[in-house]
């Protein structure tokens, strides 16, 4: 769900800001996750962020998560400045207490490159990944893609992210969400998503479907 905005960083000819909000139904993990994304351009270059909230029937919110980024960037450079934050908290249930836990804060510095049109592009960025208490230099390469088809009622869109956590170790986090998406009208569309991670949240390979919902401010 997350960073799926940051594909409209090169619809330059399209919109200086967007934003949407997503439900997605997570099949695998029996809970809805929500989404609210917004990017918004600049004559000195672009801004996305987005948050995400995890629900469970019992508790209701179990998990936020939040990402900023900024893209420094003039119409004479060929790429861009990259510079982001995320983070969360969250929480779990066992049979004798709940317990909080945070996810660690992250800052990225980095390059970024973007190309695309109205029917299709990509954007990418790499960059050193200041992770709190890591003991060891990280970095992060993340890629985005989108293309619309069958004259826009339908959109293939999505990203993928490598990163470390413990320098170059079995450690290493790759996680990708390729999302399709029917537009049903300029501001609804319906579609799915799927979450293939591996080494992501403590889990080994993983691949998690959804079945979702936007709407397109």
């Amino acid at each position: 769900m997350k960073k799926l905005i940051v594909i409209f960083a090169v619809l330059v000819s399209f919109a200086a800001s967007a934003q949407n909000f997503q439900l997605h139904r997570d099949l695998d993990r029996d809970q809805f996750t929500s989404t609210f994304e917004m990017f918004k351009m600049d004559k000195w270059g672009n801004t996305f962020t987005f948050v995400d909230f995890d629900y469970d029937a019992e508790n209701g919110i179990n998990q936020g998560y939040f990402e900023i980024a900024r893209v420094l960037k003039t119409e004479k450079m060929p790429i861009g400045i990259h510079i982001e934050y995320n983070g969360g908290v969250g929480s779990f249930e066992t049979p004798d207490m709940n317990f909080g836990y945070t996810i660690n804060n992250a800052w990225i510095f980095g390059l970024n490159y973007a190309k695309g049109g109205a029917q299709s592009g990509f954007s990418a960025y790499a960059g050193y990944k200041a992770i709190k208490d890591a003991d060891e230099a990280n970095f992060q390469v993340t890629g985005t893609w989108y293309v619309n088809f069958l004259d826009g009622k339908m959109t293939f869109s999505g990203f993928a992210d490598l990163w470390t956590e413990n320098g170059l170790s079995d450690d290493t986090v790759f996680l990708t969400e390729p999302q399709i998406w029917y537009n049903a009208t300029k501001n609804l569309s319906l579609g799915s998503e799927i979450e293939i991670s591996n080494n992501f949240a403590g889990d080994d390979f993983e691949v998690r479907p959804t079945l979702a919902v936007k709407w397109n401010f």
